[in-house]
């Protein structure tokens, strides 16, 4: 999941960007590279697709919220793409479209003694997802899970 500032850059973004349009669905930020000039990543989707139209639009209007809200002391590079095929999971909205799907999971606490997953993602609550797994159903809290993402096939 991610980290505290990566979370702040989330909140803006989606709060501004509701506004600006609606249907753009902020996957997840990640921030990589130096504190001195760090790589912004946005990884958004879009109803039908991201299309490099949306790519474009997306990048031009997340530009100007981080100009404004300027979150960094140094310059900084974004990037906007789409998630790919082992899209990061972060919201219970994510986890909602990936029902059926195989899915990987990382806790911070043990679940059930472990804390790797893969299962199919069966069902999904404002506190946990439930994952078949080969030996049986395992209902994982979200407030556990580090690092999802479904499973690239």
């Amino acid at each position: 999941m991610p980290n505290k500032k990566e979370y702040s850059l989330i909140e803006a973004i989606e709060t501004i960007g509701a506004e600006v349009d609606p249907d753009v669905d902020i996957v997840t930020v990640k921030m990589v590279g130096s504190a001195k000039a760090p790589v912004v990543r946005v990884y958004i989707d879009y109803p039908g697709g991201v299309t490099f139209d949306v790519l474009a639009e997306t990048q031009k209007w997340i530009s100007e919220i981080l100009d404004e809200i300027d979150p960094f002391t140094g310059s900084y590079t974004l990037e906007v793409s789409s998630p790919g095929p082992d899209r990061p999971l972060r919201t219970p909205k994510h986890f909602e479209g990936a029902k059926g799907e195989t899915v990987k999971i990382k806790t911070s606490e043990a679940v059930e003694g472990r804390k790797n997953f893969t299962g199919e993602l069966l069902n999904v609550s404002e506190k946990q997802v439930v994952l078949a797994l080969e030996e049986g159903n395992c209902e994982i809290p979200f407030e556990y899970i580090a690092k999802a993402n479904i499973r690239d096939k």
